[in-house]
């Protein structure tokens, strides 16, 4: 019982691996699709904007889960991968605390409070540095 105390959900998970991922992009590259460097599989994800409400969140992914925070400040991030209609990773807080960041253009499909990215789009992201953080930024 205290084992499944302790297990951490596969969003959390995956949102550590991507978090190292994104962290070892080596200083020479310029820019990256998002695809590839995912540690894990996703058919869409959800760029959603600063003060999103938790509902709105859960209606648009089409799925509810426990650990959602609302972002609370303009720069936060609030991302959400799927793969098979079910949440795969999270993403949450500001960049500088995360050591990265991820924000998409506003030339991507448009969903209610956010941007939608198929995986099958295959759009670049600018590697930018900044003081030590990571800013991925879709073109």
């Amino acid at each position: 019982m205290l084992f499944n105390f302790l297990k951490k959900d596969v969003w959390d998970v995956n949102a550590e691996l991507l978090k190292e991922e994104v962290l070892s992009i080596e200083s020479s590259v310029e820019e990256v699709n998002l695809l590839d460097i995912t540690p894990f599989e996703w058919d869409k994800v959800y760029f959603f904007e600063p003060y999103t409400q938790k509902e709105w969140i859960y209606e648009t992914v089409g799925y509810k889960w426990d650990t959602i925070n609302e972002t609370v400040n303009e720069g936060m991030n609030q991302i959400v991968f799927i793969k098979n209609n079910q949440v795969v990773c999270y993403v949450y807080g500001y960049p500088e605390n995360n050591g990265y960041g991820i924000s998409m253009s506003e030339k991507t499909t448009q969903v209610p409070a956010g941007s939608l990215l198929i995986a099958d789009e295959q759009r670049p992201f600018e590697v930018v540095r900044d003081g030590g953080v990571v800013y991925l930024k879709s073109n």
